[in-house]
């Protein structure tokens, strides 16, 4: 008899299920080799691998996320107040990285709402 192996899913796995569980939440492959999770046109953030998650959000919000040690400057904009880095190490910070979407998510819909679904096309 041999024994069954149950393989965790990764970590992009899991944020990339939680997102797309949400209303007009999308998944798909940026032009940069990144994992991006939209709502409509709008980008929530987006997954390099199970490593890191890039995200930008209004100041204010940044800069308390920064202040509470929850994200990073962005490495290709070192310096720059808005866009954000936040590396996944851990079951916590895939949890983080969720909530992080999440907050994104409810700020996108609080002022643009949910996007019209596309139309079925018609042959």
């Amino acid at each position: 008899m041999t024994e069954s192996t149950t393989k965790e899913p990764t970590p992009s796995r899991r944020i990339v299920e939680e997102a797309t569980s949400w209303p007009g939440v999308t998944a798909g492959q940026g032009s940069r080799g990144e994992l991006s999770l939209r709502l409509g046109r709008r980008e929530l953030g987006h997954l390099h691998g199970s490593r890191t998650a890039h995200f930008a959000f209004p100041k204010p919000v940044w800069t308390r996320l920064k202040d509470e040690g929850r994200i990073d400057y962005h490495p290709v904009f070192p310096g720059r107040v808005g866009m954000a880095a936040r590396r996944i190490e851990s079951d916590h910070d895939v949890r983080d990285v969720m909530a992080l979407l999440r907050l994104n998510y409810e700020r996108v819909v609080s002022q643009h709402g949910l996007p019209e679904p596309a139309a079925p096309v018609r042959s």
